[in-house]
């Protein structure tokens, strides 16, 4: 979240601060602003992970490198299911992931 602050006295500019800091009133608030930290970074994880896949898969198949898409599919759908279990993404936008895979590489073989 941004926040603009006036400009400082003499500097003619807006300073931009790109994370507020959260203070806790206690210590179990201390403790879930680390979970909620960590479970941020794991979920940011997963989705990238699952893009990286993806791309690879369509740069796999228009390569024409079928047994090495077909792996990555595999891993692909494999981690989209273990996402969703995790509550990294939804049940739905991984069923769509899914089918999204699904019909490129459906695509890729009919056309080859």
């Amino acid at each position: 979240m941004l926040c603009y602050h006036p400009p400082a006295r003499g500097s003619g500019h807006l300073r931009v601060r790109t994370e507020r800091q959260r203070v806790a009133n206690s210590k179990q608030q201390a403790k879930r602003v680390r979970t909620a930290a960590r479970q941020r970074l794991e979920n940011l994880r997963y989705r990238t992970q699952i893009k990286t896949l993806f791309r690879r898969l369509q740069r796999e198949l228009d390569a024409g490198e079928d047994e090495q898409a077909a792996a990555t599919h595999k891993r692909l759908t494999a981690l989209v299911d273990r996402a969703a279990a995790h509550n990294a993404i939804h049940r739905n936008a991984a069923a769509r992931k899914k089918s999204q895979a699904a019909r490129v590489m459906n695509r890729q073989t009919t056309s080859a």
